[in-house]
């Protein structure tokens, strides 16, 4: 019986794992598929918002096929987003710096798009690790400007995202008034545009806001509406963060008993979870409050409390494994990538040389032949030409992909960069092609009178004889 279980268990997490394999593919063969750009942008948004906060290593392997993909598609608001997501799953895990790291990339390549909307999104992310720096006037830099930029390009939800940081921000500078007017904002626009999932927390964040500020009862209605969406989106993270929110609001208060309540709920929450170090928190606030009372509740709570720790560095160590083995695969993909730019680098080298080549033998086959045989002056112009313009569009092909680079692909620059080109190209063409033309001619005139010196010559000695 038990084998039979076992093997229940088996099958059936395979059949899951095979369904959300499917699952993901599907959804990046929407995101390819998506040519419009903001449309685009809102696809990744959803592929991510399932696992980010709830999963952060199969979020990373989302994120790796979605790199892949935008790399081989040549998508960079993909592979913006991509390692953009990769950086806050670091921060998940912990590690800070590499996530600001990656975000920083991201952020290049979205300033190279100019899409208002990702520049906003990235720029929100980034404000997420000053945030956990502590450096509040650099992250609240980042989301006013990620503010506007997405109030510019009416892209909502994203704002809804900044709004909502800059309130968190302000209330841990215990700035009350500005944390308020932003959280309330951004409450209101996610209503406004039927969007949910962010309810949850600024509901919490109001709660927390109107704590600070003394209005009790507003505060406790906020949290039960924190409660309410947590349990509505079975989320054990948020629902021990309300709870936990709860019991600090009442410890404030001196209401021990219902610290004690909605710290063993904070604790229940993420019992048997992914998050059960989540406990930690509330755990060392039960061993506090018995402490006191020299209670047996004192040693559970403590034991509890360093379980919970215990928990927490064994889960970072298999995440630290993970993450090893996660770098790897990414740098196996960057090399594979390295190597087929490299490729791709030779294979455009040896068509510009074989051009090259081809245009000098042509030349060389050309002036043989203009100078070897009598030839008519139309001809000899008509090759001529052909052969420099030749010369010069070859040399426009070579300046043009650097021109690219310099102007950054930027129309409004690329227009005066190739007018420059040609100003210094035209003149020079035909300057050389009159040049090149007339001696060729002058030349053709002299094989042909020389030809026809030596035929009146035959024929003089033909009527002498």
């Amino acid at each position: 019986m038990k084998r039979i279980i076992v093997l229940w268990v088996f099958l059936l997490s395979m059949q899951t794992s095979f369904s959300l394999e499917i699952t993901i593919d599907s959804m990046l063969q929407k995101i390819a598929d998506e040519k419009d750009e903001s449309s685009r942008v809102g696809l990744i948004v959803d592929f991510f918002a399932t696992t980010q906060d709830s999963d952060p290593m199969l979020d990373m392997q989302k994120a790796k096929k979605l790199l892949q993909q935008s790399h081989d598609n040549d998508d960079r608001i993909g592979e913006a987003l991509s390692l953009s997501e990769i950086g806050y799953d670091y921060r998940s895990l912990g590690n800070t710096i590499n996530g600001l790291d990656y975000n920083i990339k991201a952020m290049a390549i979205a300033e190279e798009t100019g899409n208002d909307e990702l520049i906003a999104a990235i720029k929100i992310y980034v404000a997420l690790y000053y945030k956990d720096l502590a450096d509040y006037p650099k992250a609240l830099q980042l989301l006013l400007s990620a503010d506007d930029a997405a109030s510019t390009a009416k892209s909502y939800k994203i704002q809804s995202w900044a709004l909502m940081n800059l309130g968190e921000i302000y209330n841990a500078m215990n700035k009350k008034d500005s944390a308020l007017m932003y959280s309330q904002r951004a409450y209101e626009l996610c209503v406004r545009i039927n969007y949910s999932d962010l309810l949850g927390f600024i509901s919490l964040e109001l709660g927390k806001v109107h704590a600070k500020m003394g209005n009790v009862k507003l505060a406790n209605s906020y949290y039960d509406m924190a409660i309410e969406d947590a349990i509505k989106n079975m989320s054990p993270k948020y629902l021990n963060q309300a709870y936990y929110a709860v019991a600090q609001s009442y410890y404030n208060a001196n209401k021990i008993d219902s610290v004690v309540m909605y710290a063993k709920k904070a604790i229940t929450a993420v019992k048997n979870t992914a998050f059960s170090n989540m406990s930690i928190k509330p755990a060392k606030l039960l061993a506090q409050i018995y402490e006191s009372r020299n209670s047996d509740s004192t040693v559970k709570y403590l034991k509890m409390f360093m379980a919970a720790n215990d928990s927490l560095f064994s889960a970072k160590t298999i995440q630290q494994g993970q993450i090893l083995t996660f770098e790897n695969e990414l740098r196996q993909q960057e090399m594979a990538e390295e190597k087929s730019n490299a490729e791709e680098h030779r294979r455009q080298n040896i068509q510009y040389a074989l051009l090259a080549l081809g245009i000098v033998c042509f030349i060389i086959i050309f002036l043989l032949l203009s100078l070897g045989f009598i030839t008519n002056e139309k001809a000899v112009g008509f090759f001529d030409v052909i052969a420099l313009l030749l010369v010069f569009e070859f040399l426009n092909l070579l300046l043009h992909p650097f021109l690219e680079r310099i102007t950054n692909h930027t129309p409004v620059l690329m227009l005066p960069g190739l007018v420059c080109i040609a100003a210094l190209l035209v003149p020079l063409h035909h300057k050389i092609e009159k040049w090149a033309t007339h001696q060729l001619i002058e030349k053709n005139k002299q094989i042909r009178l020389a030809a026809a010196k030596k035929t009146i010559d035959k024929l003089e000695n033909q009527t002498k004889t």
